[in-house]
This record gives C-alpha cells, structure tokens and sequence, in this order.
C-alpha cells in the first residue's frame, strides 16, 4: 500500500503541473508564432491560416507568423512540425488530406497524425459540388443524382467522371458514392481541379466533383449542380440537395482546413488556442472574409479527433476496396 505522505505528495506535484499549465497558458504567448502551411500562398488553407492569424494577434498580442512549405500534398510542411518544439509556438493548418489520406495513399510517410499531432479545431470546411454539364449529349438528360445512378447503371465501366488527381479527395467522393450506388464509372485524372473543371465544361467527361469555383457556372446555366457532397446543403446553392438527402445516408465528405500542434504541447495551450480561433470566427468581419472561402465549423479538440478518426476509415476502406494507389 502506497505510503500516505507519498500518495499526498504525489497528488501535490499533479496540482503544481495543472496550476503551472493554466499559468502558461494564460500567459502565453510572450513571442511570435510560427504557423506552417504545407501549399502555396493565395490557396484556401493559406488564406484561412492568414485570416485567422491576423485575428489571434489582435487578441494575443503577438505575430502569428504563416510560413508556406509547400511539396507533396502538405506532407513537408507536416513533417517540419511533428518535429518542431511542442511549445505551443509552431502550429501546423492543415487540410484534410495530409492528415486523413496521406496516410493511407503514400507508403514513404514520415508522420504519423495520430502520434504526432494534437487537434486544435477545424475552422473551415468546404463541401464538393457534383456537376455535369447540361450541354454535353449524356449530361443534358441527367437532371438528377438519381438519373446519373440510372444512367450509369445503363452503361457500366463507360461514362467517364473528372477528377483533381488520382487519390484526390474529388476522386474519392466519386469512388464512395460509386460503391455505394453499385455503379463502375471511368475514372479521368486530371492535375488538378481548375482543369477537371474544364474537362466538364469542354465536354471530355460527363461528371465532376467540383469545388466551390463550380457555384458561377451553376448560376449561369453552364454547370447543372447534381449534389452537395457534405452533411448540409450549401447556402450559396440552396436548392441543391445533398448526397444523403437522395438516398445515401451518412455520405459526408468535405476539404476542410484544421489546426494542429505538435503532440506534447500542454493541454492548456492547445484549449487556449481552440478558444481564441472559435472566438475569431465569431468577429464579423473575421467571419465575412472566411465564409468566402467555405462554411465556418470550428470544434473541440476531441470533436475533432473524432470527425480525423471517422474520415481516415472511411477513405482508408475506398481506397483499399478501389485499389487506388499514387507511389
């Protein structure tokens, strides 16, 4: 039996380390911070991470620095902070992918977001418009998810569908929702969205997952918008159902934009952060700027350990179940 004037003293340092933590934490940050983006500036995880750190340093008090370390789908940038001081002064903003589907996608990973990583919240989540083209011979007579499943089932491993790339997320959401209609459709990788968009618009492939650089050609009569790929429709399309509203419950699939800290930071800076950047989106002008990127959707740190841990399954089951590979 533990010794009394040792179970006490150990119950004493537990409280010293809480009480140092919420010290720390309140008066942290005492210099710059660094947020590492893992693409290119002017891109939606780039201008998230600016917007929201402009914001924190009205708040904080100190520079929340964004640094762009651009290379393979986000996974340098990654990298570069799970090895970095778990201090609460290196933040990694992330999308989905480098976290929930590089892992499953490329064998020469070197992290691991569970091991490595610690959640913040996600601040921003961008849902995937399905579109065909009204205009092309097959997408004139598809005004519905339901006529594209028909018609796709009319003519099996024939209708080509677009995407950003193979092990893009917009391949993804075709191969899931393919699984799930029982249809086989042709997969036609494109670098990129911009020019799987244009392979809609030119007429090369019948169906796009597009992003939300799709909603002006919705407007203007050269997209017809199928469907919202995430759990609630999409405010600037309101009349475009979802998925799961057309017979496909619990398809959800987004980009979103998260924030990370390297695992070991104190617990009370990673919820002193997810209490700054919720308060952030909560500014109208902060929310104005964010909302032209997206939907807003900020959660707690378990929250949004919870949404990793059900995303990376998901994916991880497409993209076994569908060979999908990239190295």
């Amino acid at each position: 039996m533990m010794n009394k004037g040792i179970l006490k003293g150990a119950l004493l340092a537990v409280g010293l380390m809480a009480s140092s933590g919420a010290v720390m934490a309140q008066d942290y940050p005492t210099r710059p911070v660094k947020m590492t983006v893992g693409f290119s500036a002017g891109g939606t995880i780039d201008v998230v991470a600016r917007i929201i750190g402009e914001q924190l340093q009205k708040t904080m008090g100190q520079p929340f620095v964004v640094e762009n370390r651009t290379g393979a789908n986000g996974m340098i940038a990654a990298e570069i902070v799970a090895k970095a001081d778990p201090d609460g002064y290196n933040i990694f903003v992330s999308n989905s992918s480098t976290i929930t589907l590089n892992p499953t996608l490329f064998k020469d990973i070197r992290y691991n977001p569970e091991r490595d990583f610690a959640p913040i919240t996600t601040a921003l989540s961008v849902p995937l418009i399905l579109a065909v083209n009204p205009e092309h011979p097959d997408g004139a007579k598809i005004k519905t998810l339901k006529d594209l499943v028909a018609f796709a089932k009319s003519k099996p491993n024939d209708v080509p569908y677009g995407s950003a790339g193979t092990g893009n997320i917009t391949q993804l959401a075709f191969e899931l929702l393919s699984d799930q209609a029982g249809i086989k459709m042709v997969h036609v990788p494109y670098r990129g969205a911009a020019a799987a968009q244009v392979a809609v618009l030119s007429k090369e492939v019948v169906a796009v997952f597009d992003t939300l650089s799709a909603v002006p050609h919705v407007k203007a009569g050269k997209l017809r918008a199928l469907a919202i790929s995430s759990s609630a429709r999409l405010p600037a399309l309101p009349d475009v159902p979802t998925v799961a509203e057309q017979g496909y419950p619990g398809f959800d699939i987004s980009f979103w934009v998260g924030f990370f800290v390297p695992k070991a930071t104190p617990a009370a800076i990673v919820e002193r952060l997810n209490r700054e950047i919720h308060a952030a989106t909560k500014v109208p002008e902060v929310r104005a700027r964010l909302e032209a990127q997206g939907g807003i959707l900020v959660q707690s740190p378990a929250e949004f350990a919870k949404k990793i841990e059900s995303e990376t399954k998901v994916l991880a089951d497409v993209v076994k179940k569908n060979n999908i590979k990239v190295d």
